[in-house]
């Protein structure tokens, strides 16, 4: 997959794509029924399918004192949509200027004057421009004065009736059921953070445990899952603590897991962590031997869950990013 952060600077190989429009936070599957749908119509036509997302995500930009539980930071989008087999993402910087743009100018000068896009998919529900101003129909408007094709497609439900959408499954994973977020998504939801230096404490129990400070927008149940870690192209089975270490009185967040069968030193490594099953919700102890006894419980208790686990049907994530063609300012540079 090849990625343009330039968008003023288009190669013309790239142009008259077939292009899904949206952010695309979570790739879950509704969106995959746009993606698809828009790698369906360019191989019908001949040329590249190609996404069109933006960084960052609006909302950090109308609301930046806010916090937001962004489902995929962008490494993981570009991963994501590479695995779907996206030829092109195009990402377009969001800021006070694009966000001012009307529907009509957005389409003139983003969609034709910068991409040159051939025909745009989007879902049903999206929306650009000032205020949120355009929709489907506007889409559609646009794309006959301009002369781009437009598809729109409907919504993408469960076997429930339920559609799937970005903040279903924020509300998922802030219930405690990432079964239920896995299989609205396609793949288990994961995050990746800084391994710190934690206070020892899990050390001194038998348990010692990589310690990541997480972005105060994750919203997650707090209590004990069973993980899977992912460093370096290898996979790890864990247990992992979520939550503010009532028993010692915590008061931040911070994600501790502690690594089956690992014996190493991962100071200030990237590490990716899976999020298998929810065990139990957070809860204080009287003293260390109860705490103990608890965490050999929900260790024997996620192995038993990892052991068993069974991939079929998920999106394999590459565990970094393939070869790609980045474009910016008009070169080429590997990425």
């Amino acid at each position: 997959m090849e990625v343009v952060r330039d968008i003023a600077h288009v190669p013309e190989r790239l142009r008259h794509a077939v292009v899904a429009l949206g952010n695309f936070d979570g790739v879950h599957l509704g969106h995959r029924q746009v993606i698809q749908t828009a790698r369906s119509q360019a191989a019908s036509a001949g040329t590249h399918s190609g996404v069109i997302s933006f960084h960052p995500h609006p909302r950090r930009h109308f609301s930046p004192d806010k916090t937001f539980f962004r489902l995929t930071p962008q490494p993981l989008k570009l991963r994501l949509l590479a695995a779907l087999g996206v030829d092109v993402t195009f990402i377009v910087p969001f800021d006070a200027r694009l966000a001012a743009l009307s529907p009509g100018a957005f389409a003139a000068e983003i969609l034709v004057g910068c991409l040159r896009v051939g025909h745009v998919v989007a879902g049903w529900d999206f929306r650009f421009g000032a205020r949120r101003a355009g929709d489907a129909a506007i889409l559609e408007e646009l794309g006959s004065e301009l002369g781009f094709g437009v598809t729109i497609v409907t919504p993408h439900r469960d076997e429930g009736g339920e559609a799937f959408s970005s903040t279903r499954i924020r509300k998922l994973l802030a219930a405690g059921d990432p079964r239920a977020a896995a299989r609205a998504l396609g793949y288990r939801w994961r995050l990746a953070a800084t391994v710190i230096a934690g206070e020892g404490r899990g050390h001194d129990l038998g348990f010692p445990t990589i310690n990541m400070a997480l972005d105060p927008g994750v919203e997650l149940a707090r209590g004990i899952y069973a993980v899977r870690a992912h460093v370096d192209g290898e996979v790890l089975g864990g247990a992992a603590y979520f939550g503010t270490r009532p028993t010692f009185g915590g008061r931040q967040v911070f994600l501790e897991t502690f690594l089956f069968d690992f014996d190493g030193d991962l100071y200030g490594r990237a590490v990716e962590i899976e999020f298998v099953d929810y065990l139990r919700g957070d809860e204080a102890f009287s003293g260390d031997d109860e705490l103990k006894a608890q965490i050999a419980r929900d260790c024997e208790h996620a192995r038993s869950i990892i052991d068993g686990l069974d991939d079929e049907g998920l999106i394999a994530i590459a565990s970094t990013m393939p070869p790609v063609a980045v474009e910016e300012a008009g070169g080429n540079a590997s990425g």
